[in-house]
């Protein structure tokens, strides 16, 4: 089993910035790849972004230019640094893992076996 904790979330303004973080404990081997996922009220979860082990990345279009992941292998923690913070990146941020190892399919979130408990990020306007 693998555990994934959040953390960093919080209340920003528009324009501002934000960092969270995920730390995973247990089976590490299994978080080759690890990402990031969030959902607003009445929406579905949708992905934002993800790293794999390698270095390999991958970012939804909604965030390009403005969000950056990471991930300190030794430490087993991915990081998502939120720049230029809009209103509409309001929602609960979940972290995701899984042993996948496949680029193509980093935003397919099938592919994630093991989730955080989310963590809330609000943008006011």
């Amino acid at each position: 089993q693998v555990q994934l904790v959040e953390s960093g979330g919080g209340l920003v303004q528009a324009g501002g910035s934000l960092r969270v973080s995920c730390a995973a404990s247990g089976r590490t081997s299994m978080t080759y790849t690890m990402g990031w996922f969030r959902q607003a009220p009445g929406k579905e979860r949708e992905f934002v972004a993800a790293v794999m082990y390698s270095g390999d990345t991958s970012y939804a279009d909604s965030v390009k230019g403005r969000f950056t992941i990471s991930r300190d292998n030794a430490k087993n923690t991915v990081y998502l640094q939120m720049n230029s913070l809009k209103p509409e990146d309001t929602a609960v941020y979940y972290c995701a893992a899984g042993s996948n190892w496949v680029v193509q399919i980093m935003a397919v979130m099938g592919v994630y076996k093991y989730w955080g408990q989310g963590t809330q990020v609000t943008v006011s306007s």
